[in-house]
């Protein structure tokens, strides 16, 4: 069976972000909320719900956590699919993974380029033991 999770925000954060991982900054918002664009999700659903960066924290880095994954094997490799949109002022989006034995995030993925428009990133996964994206 497809142990795939779909994470759309519309009723609250999904299973794979919890609470305690929003730092401030993140908002969860759809494109009428007048903040500004992006005015629809990436299926161009205006009332669909996403998280954008609050223009207060432009300037500062703001982290979105995920709970626990197990390790992946020859048969489960984990890939996670972003769908992402990077404002003129933004700054970079990365992505990093930490292993449950590591203090340290390895950066996996990262952009930067403005898009002013939705585009999507497929990051394929390998470990071998629990981690967190």
């Amino acid at each position: 069976g497809s142990s795939c999770e779909y994470c759309d925000f519309e009723s609250d954060l999904c299973k794979a972000l919890h609470e305690p991982n929003l730092q401030p900054g993140w908002i969860r918002r759809n494109g009428l909320s007048g903040m500004g664009p992006p005015y629809s999700d990436h299926n161009g659903n205006d009332s669909a719900y996403f998280l954008s960066l609050s223009s207060e924290m432009q300037s500062s880095p703001a982290t979105l956590r995920t709970n626990t994954f197990l390790p992946t094997d020859e048969e489960h490799v984990c890939q996670i699919t972003l769908h992402y949109w990077i404002s003129r002022m933004s700054g970079t989006l990365m992505v990093g993974l930490q292993k449950h034995s590591e203090d340290t995030i390895t950066n996996i993925w990262q952009v930067s380029e403005p898009q002013n428009q939705w585009k999507a990133n497929t990051i394929t996964i390998n470990s071998t033991e629990q981690y967190e994206v």
